[in-house]
């Protein structure tokens, strides 16, 4: 008996200690399970398990949704093919932003470019179009807004078209119905291409001061595609064109004397400049002569006159490259907002 009670106190030692181990156990495994991962693998610099190689990456899904405002808002578009197609603002816009805007850009500046054209679409809205009653909004950059088909647009960026694609869509997406105001109220959110250092102020332009589109420094510059341009023109061409816009024009002398010295604004770009004794403002030179920007020199060499050009657009509103130089920087679409467009703020607009 003294034996068997010394076999069963063992037994039941091992008893406890096995029961004791299996409570630790059950105690501490949800901590080890709580975060999805075993708390003894370790990563390398990549986040990956060590010893496992980088997985492939999957392709984008073909369209982020859009939130409920720009899904529940239409948009009649008058195509380039003369119909009329009423879209979702959402794809709308997506279609403008891949059209208006280098899908490589930052998401910010391309975040900036959809509050842009929304805002630019909802004034449309507002107010209307004699050139096209029966559409909000034409496809036509030259009058609304440039617009691109999304199988058009993927075509151009060939095997880049899923990761540009869903950038773009991210960009609608996350600045689902927000758009520029002023005073409350939506504003006319010009844009443009690149600006010669500074943007310029709309009087400059259209003879009408708009207390938010002013002049700001921009921050873009020779990493910009055909930053700097040249246009060469013969003087007999020179004076066709010019008679033909300003008959007054007086081109009858030597061609050293037909341009007077240039008004610039603080950018550099003109603001006026005499030919053949009319004035004219730097974008109505611009035109004249397909300058890419107001912002130019003119020389004469003896047989040519020479225009030097620096930037891209009419100048007024917010630079595309001047705001991705700004999202490159670490600033949010709204601050690019803001900035170029003086004393507005982001907001909703229905």
């Amino acid at each position: 008996m003294v034996r068997g009670d010394k076999r069963d106190h063992g037994g039941t030692r091992q008893l406890v200690t096995t029961a004791l181990l299996l409570t630790v156990v059950l105690f501490f495994l949800p901590a080890l399970a709580v975060r999805g991962e075993p708390i003894y693998r370790r990563t390398d610099a990549a986040g990956l398990p060590a010893g496992e190689s980088v997985p492939p990456i999957a392709p984008p899904s073909a369209a982020t949704p859009a939130g409920t405002r720009d899904r529940g808002r239409a948009v009649r578009l008058l195509t380039k093919e003369g119909t009329v197609e009423e879209l979702t603002m959402a794809d709308y816009l997506w279609g403008v932003v891949a059209a208006e805007m280098p899908a490589s850009f930052e998401e910010e500046a391309l975040k900036a470019q959809a509050c842009a054209a929304r805002t630019y679409t909802v004034v449309r809205q507002n107010s209307g179009s004699s050139k096209h009653p029966e559409a909000d909004i034409c496809g036509d950059s030259t009058c609304c807004q440039a617009y691109i088909r999304r199988s058009a647009a993927e075509a151009r960026w060939g095997l880049n078209a899923g990761e540009y694609g869903e950038k773009i869509s991210q960009a609608v997406a996350q600045t689902d119905g927000l758009g520029i105001l002023y005073g409350g109220k939506p504003i006319q959110a010009l844009f443009f291409s690149s600006a010669a250092g500074k943007t310029v102020d709309a009087v400059e332009v259209w003879g009408n001061s708009v207390a938010y589109l002013k002049s700001v420094d921009s921050p873009e510059g020779e990493e910009v595609p055909n930053y700097r341009t040249q246009v060469v023109l013969g003087a007999e061409e020179v004076k066709s064109l010019t008679l033909a816009a300003y008959p007054g024009a007086d081109l009858s002398g030597d061609p050293s004397a037909w341009f007077g010295e240039a008004s610039r604004n603080e950018g550099g770009g003109v603001i006026s400049i005499t030919l053949g004794g009319v004035t004219l403002t730097g974008g109505q030179v611009r035109s004249l002569f397909s300058l890419r920007s107001a912002c130019f020199t003119v020389t004469w060499d003896g047989a040519d006159f020479t225009f030097d050009v620096t930037g891209y657009g009419h100048g007024v509103g917010m630079s595309q490259y001047g705001a991705n130089a700004m999202a490159k920087t670490g600033s949010s679409f709204d601050s690019i907002l803001t900035w170029y467009y003086t004393g507005a703020q982001v907001g909703e607009l229905w």
